[in-house]
């Protein structure tokens, strides 16, 4: 099925799994979100933030960006991970249909149900029971305009409720249940379910796309594990 450009206010959080809060920074609060990423490498298409501490204020649920995941979750949200994506005419990659199916975590501890684990720039992740991934959200906030052709995230709408699926029936249900987009506006932030399938096509033409993800979880990591945090 073909995607659907429809008018973001169309979303809801529960039904689609994703939902726009637009305009949700201002232009103030987009500098000190610049300069807070600033001295991030600039030569990756996904940069991992460990540790930024002037990030903190924006991320904390009393900040612009917390607050938004707090809606969703709680009080308790916490930021857990943070990524980069700076797509550029000389980085302009695609990304193909799939779920976010790891937690970054301080150390690496086997448990019962984590696995497989990994290490990425320094940071070591593990993939959870699913039940820590649907209680999880994701925002998304944009440092420039995302239309239709500058690589908007492609959501399949209703997918957040479908549990953990294997690999093969990601691309089904993509195929069956179509797509819809999510276009915006520089300092509008989406709110996600994490466990949504998702993708993302190249801008077309290439252009600049700056984007900050950051998943948040209200819940303790289990027992032996503590999250990573920001």
């Amino acid at each position: 099925m073909l995607a659907r450009s429809d008018r973001p206010a169309d979303f809801n959080l529960d039904r689609d799994g994703a939902e726009l809060f637009a305009q949700a920074l201002d232009e103030p609060a987009l500098v000190r979100l610049e300069a807070a990423l600033a001295a991030l490498p600039i030569d990756t298409p996904g940069v991992r933030i460990g540790e930024e501490p002037l990030l903190k204020p924006l991320l904390e649920i009393s900040g612009p960006i917390g607050a938004i995941a707090a809606t969703a979750i709680g009080s308790d949200a916490r930021p857990v991970r943070a990524i980069l994506f700076d797509k550029t005419a000389g980085r302009n990659w695609a990304l193909g249909w799939h779920q976010d199916r790891t937690i970054v975590v301080r150390e690496r501890i086997d448990a019962p149900g984590f696995g497989p684990w990994t290490v990425k720039s320094g940071l070591i992740q593990v993939e959870p029971p699913f039940e820590i991934l649907k209680r999880m959200v994701t925002v998304r906030v944009h440092l420039d305009q995302v239309d239709a052709s500058n690589a908007p995230l492609r959501i399949v709408p209703g997918s957040h409720r479908l549990g953990r699926l294997p690999e093969g029936e990601v691309q089904r249900v993509a195929a069956i249940s179509g797509e819809r987009l999510c276009l915006a506006e520089r300092g509008d932030v989406w709110l996600y379910a994490t466990s949504i399938v998702h993708a993302s096509l190249p801008a077309h033409p290439p252009r600049r796309r700056r984007v900050l993800q950051v998943d948040y979880s209200a819940d303790v990591a289990p027992y032996p594990l503590a999250w990573r945090g920001l």
